[in-house]
């Protein structure tokens, strides 16, 4: 007897639809086929204990189980129901009232029968619902994830015996459904990371706000202790509140990695610190089932790379093109799969292998050359990538001893989206560029159009500090931004001249 049960397969962050073919017939044997990794070749043993376990066994016939379509990969343990289920229904031993045609199943048996949580639930949901299933079987732990899809009956069970009851018509357990605007009510929370804790840096937060506002890259230069760590952290306090669509995209990619949370969406922007030691592969993904990397999982939010030269120069390199293209393509020999990777990069580091700015008050004074070695761990092409430039002194003990507290982040965060919402008028009929720091070449000539004052400040500028022209792009960018937090239409000249300011690594003599 031959049973048919619809699952899928995660391949990037979209889904398939697979079909499981099960088929019991004279003669003695299992034989799983259809191009299943290691995890499903092991789940006859699974799957036998569980079922053994709740009153059943698999026949011993020869039985055949088929992942179509056969051509494509199928990786982890998320098949182990729908092939249980077929197995009985094959064998005589189980006969659903549901129509099964409907329905796509995915779980993970363990040994008792219990149902553990899979990776991919909500590309799942978005499939079934485009190729017009009418509901869809998960294990508890994702069902919140995958009912943010509208249309499509989302179940969450706890065991296989709860799958076999509503089946067969024994129970009726009601789909869960979810409020999507009371996941998004959580955004109007501040997280206890505050821009009020931070004493003095006034000029910084400025860099930060300007960055926010705009989605611009930025790296900060200063010795330790003087607070770059504790500025980055605070940084997605002043982002503006995610939109559903990010939400989904976001929630998409670390559902495939495993890590969404038990909400459903992820509605807070993504804050990622992958310590120095990190590797290429871990950083933009891949691996022979290739998962997303922490560029990919910091989508929409913020990657926070501190002590940059102290990452393997080849690891750093690798996120030239990402930050170029906001995408990661990895390809091998018979597929091709792209992550998004629009992500604002936020990076720290010490002014010299000392940690000290070689000035008439450093402790640690580094010669012209040791100075060279240690920039040279961060590559031109990287630095001309990175939009923002700026130097963190440390704080004098006036400001920290000062009992006031600073401006808050509510009120940064308010002319963050305010100068956002201008940006996203700007850019209504364009496609893919949300914000200012997503703009190409194309896109400066017509926003940044600068008046003969304006130009020639921006010429003597790069003349005198030499700048390439992603320099002179990125410059025009972060002015733009400027202009858009004072709400001016056009860019002017004090908005050049306070962007060239945030080139400090681009200075002549700054190695000193």
């Amino acid at each position: 007897m031959l049973s048919k049960i619809c699952g899928c397969a995660i391949f990037g962050i979209e889904a398939t639809v697979i079909t499981i073919e099960v088929h019991i017939g004279p003669g003695v044997g299992y034989h799983l086929v259809g191009l299943p990794d290691n995890a499903i070749r092991e789940s006859n043993y699974r799957i036998a204990a569980a079922l053994l376990n709740n009153g059943y066994r698999i026949p011993g016939k020869k039985v055949t189980i088929n992942m179509a379509p056969a051509d494509m990969r199928k990786e982890g343990s998320a098949y182990d129901l729908p092939i249980a289920l077929g197995i009985l229904i094959s064998a005589g031993r189980f006969t659903p009232l549901k129509d099964l045609s409907g329905l796509i199943l995915m779980g993970e048996l363990s040994l008792d029968g219990g149902l553990l949580p899979v990776k991919g639930a909500l590309p799942m949901a978005v499939k079934a619902k485009e190729e017009g299933y009418a509901a869809l079987i998960l294990p508890e732990e994702n069902a919140e994830e995958a009912a943010v899809v509208e249309g499509l009956d989302v179940y969450g069970m706890k065991h296989f015996r709860e799958v076999m009851d509503f089946l067969s018509g024994t129970s009726t357990p009601r789909p869960l459904k979810l409020e999507k605007e009371m996941l998004f009510r959580d955004q109007l929370e501040f997280p206890e990371l505050d821009f009020s804790d931070v004493r003095g840096q006034e000029s910084i937060k400025r860099c930060m706000e300007i960055a926010a506002a705009g989605g611009h890259n930025l790296i900060l230069i200063g010795p330790p202790g003087s607070g770059k760590t504790m500025l980055a952290k605070r940084l997605p306090s002043i982002l503006p509140p995610m939109s559903l669509r990010e939400s989904l995209e976001t929630t998409k990619i670390h559902s495939v990695a495993g890590k969404a949370n038990s909400k459903g969406l992820i509605v807070q922007r993504p804050f990622r610190s992958p310590h120095h030691t990190i590797s290429d592969v871990a950083l933009v993904g891949g691996g022979s089932y290739p998962q997303p990397g922490e560029i990919s999982l910091s989508h929409n939010g913020v990657l926070f790379l501190d002590e940059l030269p102290e990452f393997k120069r080849a690891v750093l390199e690798v996120m030239r093109q990402p930050l170029e293209d906001r995408e990661v393509t990895i390809s091998r020999a018979k597929f091709t799969i792209t992550y998004p990777s629009s992500f604002m990069l936020v990076a720290s580091m010490n002014p010299s292998p000392g940690g000290y700015f070689n000035d008439g008050s450093s402790p640690v004074v580094n010669s012209p050359a040791e100075m060279q070695r240690y920039m040279n761990k961060i590559s031109g092409p990287l630095l001309d990538r990175i939009d923002i430039h700026i130097e963190v002194n440390p704080v004098p003990f006036e400001e920290l001893a000062k009992r006031e507290k600073g401006e808050g982040s509510a009120s940064i965060r308010e002319r963050v989206c305010q100068a956002r919402r201008l940006q996203e008028k700007r850019f209504m009929k364009l496609e893919k560029v949300h914000y200012n720091a997503q703009m190409s070449t194309r896109h400066i000539r017509s926003f940044c159009a600068l008046d003969r004052a304006s130009s020639a400040l921006l010429k003597n500028a790069m003349d005198r500090l030499k700048l390439s022209a992603r320099a002179y792009d990125r410059i025009l960018k972060v002015a733009r931004t400027i202009a858009d937090l004072e709400g001016e239409p056009h860019v002017a000249a004090h908005h050049i001249a306070e962007a060239i300011q945030y080139r400090s690594l681009d200075r002549e003599g700054w190695l000193g």
